[in-house]
């Protein structure tokens, strides 16, 4: 998504140490959020890197192209002041999580669904206590209230910027797991996504491509792969 552009504004983007982390700034001047609230982070090589997205601007600002600004200020202006809502949805995620929903047949695809994902359902089992229950078809079925409980101990046990970072990638990836186990450093981005992409991939190969989804899948990588480079920032 594109979204809204402006002329850019400043000559030189930089950081300043400020209590509890770095705030990123405009020619001297503090960046606002939407809302209104200072853009401050809380590594200088997220601060860095924030500003350097700003530097890389033509004459023209995309938004974007700016992943980690919009994250952070996500963060800032949506996942903290929302966190209980946040939660709840991330939830709502392992509710229905992809993981949890495979194919009948073909029995390629089968194989490799239960070979990518059946690990990591284990993973969450086994390290999160938190196992969840698989089936084929679409029909909805009820996850075990004790391993969704689990899932949300984990979540508030994160700050606001991995809880934002998990946010966006359980948002892209349609799969709560998925999320916690990049945010655990389970998976890296790529592999996260790939994760992710399997059944689509799978038509993909077996029926060929449209740009249109295309530039959906490219969308999506960028979000998980935006959340990866926010968590690798973080102290």
């Amino acid at each position: 998504m594109q979204g809204k552009t402006m002329k850019r504004f400043h000559k030189q983007a930089g950081i300043v140490a400020v209590d509890g982390g770095f705030a990123v700034q405009l020619d001297g001047r503090g960046v606002k959020t939407p809302v209104g609230r200072k853009l401050e982070v809380p590594s200088e090589r997220l601060a860095l890197a924030i500003a350097g997205e700003w530097d890389a601007q033509g004459e023209v600002i995309k938004p974007y192209t700016m992943p980690l600004t919009q994250l952070a200020t996500t963060a800032l202006d949506r996942v903290g002041p929302e966190r209980a809502v946040i939660t709840d949805q991330m939830i709502a995620y392992a509710a229905t999580d992809l993981l949890c929903y495979r194919a009948e047949s073909p029995s390629d695809l089968v194989a490799v669904q239960t070979k990518t994902w059946q690990p990591l359902l284990d993973w969450c089992r086994t390290q999160l206590d938190a196992g969840l229950i698989v089936t084929t078809g679409v029909i909805a079925i009820d996850q075990p209230a004790a391993s969704l409980a689990a899932l949300r101990a984990r979540l508030d046990g994160y700050d606001l910027w991995r809880l934002t970072a998990a946010q966006a990638a359980c948002s892209a990836s349609g799969s709560l797991v998925l999320a916690l186990a990049l945010t655990e450093g389970r998976l890296t981005g790529a592999e996260c996504f790939t994760a992710s992409n399997l059944d689509e991939a799978y038509q993909v190969a077996q029926w060929g491509d449209d740009y249109e989804a295309a530039d959906r899948r490219a969308e999506l990588q960028r979000d998980i792969q935006a959340a990866a480079d926010l968590l690798a920032l973080l102290p």
